[in-house]
């Protein structure tokens, strides 16, 4: 799919309307804070139903103002422009202080699985950062937004495995023994299923992304993702079994101490673990290959090709890096760029591009 328009009202700091979008290539250009970065979040959000940063419906709303609007037209084949009216379809996404309604063709959206499975999208940020040197949560996000990109069931194991885990803690908290057991047979079943989900995902990722990180770092050696399961056992029974002899630990701590919300993933060169040595300048570069192996991984795996939404990517990279990553880009149904304007966008401008320049929340087309 692509996106031929993008109409945005109330938005953050943009200052509202529709713009064209129809080309393989958009980009724009602008100083920090004029409204790039939202751009590509309105775009994020009609593809997934909520924003790439970590704040709430709410804080994207406009300063002084009560609801905010998205509306996306698009099309399935970017390159049947004549034709784009009767193949276009409208996704909508409202939001105010009563809730937030999503629809496709004014139909409703009661899942944003749906929207996951539909408008599979992959953006490139400075947060991703966080997938190598940050917290194990986040290398765990990243890690299952690629399986839920490739299977939807996963969506839903993650969902039911947070909501039982959830119960469980509760019930640790309140001492509710009587409960525990059949906690415990549920925290196993979901459980089992992400671990042997997980463990496929890295078997197959590894290749992808280590090729990639070759191909662009140069680093000479090969650097791999190694995935650590908090749970050495491979039956519901003797996960099972694991819990109830962990049991008077969680409940003195009044959490559950084991499970894959405690999986760790490393990245290992032949001296080690890479990202504790690795410079600044490389943790960087690893973050942004990894986004280009889940696209290539999603791709492989699904036959389709995501969205691209690529925010100030390039500014951490040297020159030989810059090309290396521009030649590896994956390929994408569209791919939407932020620059500065000191960057040498124009290098990388090709003739199916669209150039806006930002500024205050406008875009001024070229």
């Amino acid at each position: 799919m692509a996106f031929l328009e993008i109409e945005t009202a109330d938005y953050r700091n943009l200052e509202g309307g529709a713009i064209a979008t129809g080309a393989s290539f958009v980009f724009f250009i602008g100083e920090n804070g004029q409204g790039k970065s939202n751009i590509l979040d309105a775009l994020y959000t009609l593809c997934y139903g909520s924003s790439f940063r970590r704040g709430t419906d709410a804080e994207a709303v406009c300063s002084g103002k009560k609801s905010w609007q998205l509306k996306g037209s698009w099309t399935d084949r970017l390159d049947e422009k004549t034709e784009s009216a009767a193949f276009t379809d409208v996704l909508k996404i409202q939001w105010s202080k009563k809730g937030k309604s999503i629809k496709e063709n004014d139909k409703p959206v009661y899942d944003r699985k749906y929207l996951v499975e539909r408008y599979p999208a992959i953006v490139f940020c400075h947060e991703d950062m966080d997938f190598v040197q940050g917290e194990p949560e986040r290398r765990r996000f990243f890690f299952d937004q690629t399986a839920g990109l490739i299977k939807a069931s996963y969506i839903d194991s993650l969902r039911n495995y947070k909501k039982v885990l959830k119960l469980r803690n509760q019930a640790l908290k309140d001492r509710v023994m009587d409960l525990l057991d059949i906690y415990d047979y549920q925290l196993a079943t979901y459980g089992l299923y992400l671990q042997t989900e997980r463990t496929a995902l890295v078997d197959g990722f590894n290749s992808t992304f280590s090729d990639c990180h070759e191909r662009i770092s140069l680093l000479g050696r090969e650097v791999r993702i190694e995935y650590k399961s908090s749970w050495k056992y491979d039956t519901v029974d003797q996960i099972c079994s694991q819990l109830a002899l962990n049991r008077e630990r969680d409940l003195l701590l009044g959490t559950s101490t084991s499970g894959p919300h405690r999986d760790r993933y490393s990245f290992i060169d032949g001296p080690g673990d890479y990202a504790q040595r690795a410079s600044t300048g490389q943790k960087r570069l690893m973050s942004l290959v990894l986004r280009i192996a889940q696209a290539e991984y999603f791709t492989a795996a699904s036959g389709r090709k995501p969205l691209l939404l690529l925010d100030d990517v390039l500014l951490e990279l040297d020159p030989e890096k810059r090309k290396r990553f521009m030649v590896n880009l994956p390929e994408a149904e569209q791919s939407f760029f932020t620059f500065l304007p000191g960057e040498p966008f124009r290098d990388y401008i090709k003739r199916d591009t669209i150039v806006y320049w930002t500024e205050d929340g406008r875009f001024t087309g070229t």
